[in-house]
């Protein structure tokens, strides 16, 4: 088990033990304990194996949570865990991914109406029964019937991250199989989706079809949905991702990576023009329709060009003007992992973050960086330790000195400043302009309505400080949708100030999406890729952001923090 799997379950745990009002401390130290294994560098179930080692010694985690760290890791739950979810139907889990409902409300509503269904709750909504109750109103009820509404779209969906991490475990385990020589991601996780339905894996090699009884057998597979003779399908972890596995001869592989990574649109249009030239094309080749005989399929590259077309990076493959563009040769150059030189979004044990300032920038040092922003909350998130305008100054000086002795690497002053419900910031103008680099950001009334919400965009972009939008559209990947307001009119604005567009990195955001980076490019954007780690590990999350940039269709010029360290700090103070 791996340790954000530990965090999610003790989070969930949390989160029944509030909906059950039990005591605040024990809650709390479930969630301390979530914090401290989902940060934890190495994995906790290797330490709890090891009779050397003692789990206790990882900051956060005491005795009573190390026994539950064990029966998680033994059996996946836990006692506490179990007896909650005998006292509350197993929907409690579901309800808190609903907006607007947090454990004390739905304590309320499982109090008032004892309702047992997502559809018994919708129901309440439409027969406006949640207003009587404390606390709620017709607003509540309107928010939590739209959120219904969006978790039954989002629900079978996974995180990027989480279906790039099983590919990964699978991928070394069906290696050992013999014959088998390559196992390569397809479909939407070889895209770069921010979100996936299922995982497609192609095997090939001269003997591959073991591959398919040893899949079957993978310890994490939870029931078998099919079984051929070159293809497996089954439901895999306890989340239930649904994996198909093809076996393949490598002749065909060209012609079968094309078929399973490009989006219906896409591969509707490329057959579409295969046909236009007397051809057919399906995942074991390109034939000619007159007499059968194979035109290509070994390589991607092999199949696009005897369509008369360049090889369309996977990324771009949604049917969105790619194939237009290969036809006229204005393929973008993409932006690559290897061209960023900075990360500009990070935070540190003096805010929200679990390491200090000099092993972050220890961290990015390592993983080859020329510069870093140090960019830690500032005060309007107190419980975060947010910072106020002395320890802003204080913190700038302290970059100078630093930065004086020479750490082999530039850093950057930063903060990453609030952006108030009224559009001001967090911090006065004149702290703010003690830093290097001012990244604003909404984290609070995410309710606004689109045209309050707006302005209040607006009024920050005038800030003179402000160089980076964070996250600009406020979402969460299969929790929270983006708050609503006019993206072409601030995006605009951005462009006319100097302000740039962050792409943030972190797996539960992406934020900005690829339609709305290719939207604010045509405008003129200019965009960063950060990560927002809270941790040195994840530094390694920028490849994420770089997917990201990629469905936006960015080269490195579209991007700050592809410059050199001197020519970076120059557009910082030059707001270009």
């Amino acid at each position: 088990m791996e340790n954000k799997e530990i965090a999610h379950l003790l989070w969930e745990t949390a989160d029944l033990m509030e909906i059950a009002g039990e005591d605040g401390f024990r809650i709390r130290s479930y969630r301390n304990g979530a914090t401290a294994a989902e940060g934890y560098p190495e994995r906790i179930q290797d330490i709890l194996r090891d009779p050397e080692r003692k789990v206790t010694d990882i900051p956060g985690i005491g005795k009573g949570l190390a026994v539950v760290l064990a029966e998680l890791i033994e059996r996946g739950s836990c006692e506490r865990r179990d007896l909650l979810l005998q006292k509350f139907p197993p929907t409690a889990l579901e309800f808190l991914k609903i907006q607007g409902l947090g454990p004390k409300s739905i304590a309320l509503i499982f109090e008032h109406y004892r309702v047992s269904t997502m559809d018994e709750l919708e129901r309440l909504c439409t027969e406006q029964k949640l207003r009587v109750l404390p606390r709620m109103g017709a607003k509540l009820e309107e928010k939590v019937l739209r959120s219904i509404a969006q978790y039954r779209m989002r629900s079978g969906r996974y995180l990027l991250s989480y279906a790039e991490a099983m590919a990964e475990e699978l991928t070394a385990y069906l290696k050992e199989t013999p014959g088998v020589e390559a196992i390569t991601p397809a479909g939407s996780l070889r895209r770069g989706r921010e979100t996936v339905g299922d995982l497609d894996l192609l095997v090939t090699g001269p003997s591959p079809y073991g591959a398919l009884d040893r899949f079957a057998a993978f310890p994490r597979v939870e029931e078998v949905l099919s079984r051929g003779e070159n293809k497996a399908s089954a439901k895999v972890g306890r989340e239930g991702l649904q994996v198909d596995v093809r076996t393949l001869p490598p002749d065909t592989f060209g012609a079968a990576m094309q078929y399973f990574t490009g989006s219906k649109d896409h591969n509707v249009a490329i057959r579409t023009r295969a046909v236009k030239m007397g051809l057919k094309l399906s995942e074991y080749g390109l034939f000619r329709v007159e007499d059968d005989s194979k035109v290509a399929g070994a390589t991607e590259e092999e199949v696009y060009g005897a369509l008369a077309l360049p090889w369309i990076p996977p990324e771009l493959r949604e049917n969105c003007g790619e194939i237009e563009a290969a036809l006229e040769n204005r393929l973008p150059e993409l932006v690559e992992l290897a061209q960023i030189r900075g990360d500009l979004h990070m935070h540190t044990t003096e805010t929200d973050g679990r390491a200090s300032l000099e092993e972050m920038v220890e961290a990015a040092r390592n993983r080859g960086y020329e510069y870093v922003a140090i960019t830690d909350h500032s005060k309007a998130l107190a419980m975060a330790n947010g910072l106020d305008e002395a320890r802003v100054v204080a913190f700038a000086k302290q970059v100078r000195e630093l930065n004086r002795n020479g750490l082999g690497i530039r850093i950057f002053s930063g903060i990453e400043c609030d952006i108030l419900k009224d559009g001001a910031m967090d911090l006065a103008n004149d702290a703010l302009a003690e830093l290097d680099l001012v990244i604003g950001s909404v984290h609070s009334h995410m309710n606004l309505e689109s045209a309050e919400m707006t302005d209040r965009l607006l009024r920050a972009l005038e800030c003179p400080s402000l160089r980076i939008l964070g996250h600009p559209t406020g979402r969460l990947l299969l929790q929270r949708e983006p708050f609503p307001f006019d993206f072409d009119r601030v995006a605009a604005e951005a462009v006319k100030r100097g302000v740039w567009l962050e792409i943030n990195a972190s797996p539960e955001r992406l934020d900005l999406s690829g339609p709305l980076i290719r939207a604010a490019k045509a405008k003129g954007a200019r965009f960063t890729i950060s990560t927002d780690a809270h941790h040195p590990k994840h530094l390694g999350l920028m490849r994420y952001g770089v997917v990201t940039a990629r469905r936006g269709w960015l080269g490195p010029n579209d991007i700050m923090n592809t410059l050199p360290a001197g020519r970076f700090a120059a557009a910082i103070h030059a707001k270009s």
